[in-house]
């Protein structure tokens, strides 16, 4: 049975980590890389054991993407013996008919961070990785069964761009992002989804849409409101909507999850250099021993 990672995005802070099940454990663990974010030991109302990490805080939005401690978090995914992550996270939207409150399971990526540790293989020469699919597409699938058994409407497919943030995109950026072929804007998924491919642990995405990307819909300025009036309020009901459901998805999920096996190619990716005999067994030798 594999065990399994929830990696919390925007909006997780205010979840009560009993929605999701009993809470056995929280711990952070010192890594090579520095402090992981809390993690915590659920029990599942099946019975059985699963973890969740809530990405940017306990309380509130403390952590801003590009200062998450990415590569901590997914070393200690692999040292707990993590062989499937689902996270979610909250972009925005650059198409109409992706509105906010929409759930969206992504299928590609534009990576335009700049200044992110996006390897585990710094010094060695490991980390040439295939990228199609960018998701895992065993967990997308599952998270389809999800929704259409939990009649929640939502999209399949769509290329989320992720910038580096912690600014919102101008609306040039924004304007170019379309042309490239994008369809969502964030800040989270980049390196996290290429940092769990390299220690070969599935990886699969939710987005629910925040709000429209710049330019997309005009609105005023507000100041003191989130995004200073990007998301009016009959949209923050929709957005705060989505987020109260991530504890029921998430725990119909999990389930099938761990019943599953996995026929994807995530757990081969390093194949290659097995076979070369560049590496063993031992996934901590792959970093640190090259």
């Amino acid at each position: 049975m594999d065990k399994v990672l929830v990696i919390g995005g925007s909006g997780a802070y205010f979840l009560e980590k009993e929605s999701f099940g009993k809470v056995l454990e929280v711990k952070r663990f010192d890594t090579p890389f520095g402090i992981s974010n809390p993690v915590y030991t659920i029990r599942h109302e099946d019975g059985f054991d699963f973890f969740f990490l809530s990405r940017h805080g306990e309380k509130d939005y403390d952590v801003t993407a590009p200062f998450v401690n990415y590569r901590a978090n997914i070393y200690t995914a692999k040292f707990l013996g993590v062989g499937r992550i689902f996270a979610w996270t909250g972009p925005g939207s650059l198409r109409e008919d992706f509105r906010p409150g929409d759930y969206v399971i992504p299928s590609d990526l534009l990576d335009f961070t700049k200044g992110r540790k996006s390897t585990f293989f710094e010094n060695g020469g490991l980390g040439f990785v295939r990228q199609s699919p960018v998701f895992c597409p065993q967990i997308s699938d599952l998270v389809r069964e999800v929704f259409a058994e939990l009649n929640l409407p939502f999209h399949f497919g769509g290329t989320y761009v992720c910038t580096e943030g912690p600014r919102l995109e101008t609306p040039a950026e924004i304007r170019a992002f379309k042309r490239l072929g994008g369809d969502l804007v964030g800040m989270t998924l980049v390196p996290e989804v290429f940092l769990a491919k390299e220690l070969e642990i599935c990886y699969g995405a939710v987005c629910y849409v925040t709000n429209y990307a710049e330019g997309v819909k005009n609105y005023d300025f507000k100041a003191g409101v989130l995004f200073e009036g990007m998301l009016p309020p009959r949209d923050k009901e929709k957005v705060d909507m989505a987020v109260e459901r991530f504890p029921q998805i998430v725990k119909r999920l999990v389930l099938k999850l761990v019943r599953e096996e996995r026929t994807c190619p995530c757990g081969s990716l390093m194949e290659r250099y097995r076979k070369k005999g560049k590496i063993g067994e031992d996934w901590r030798e792959w970093i640190f021993k090259l």
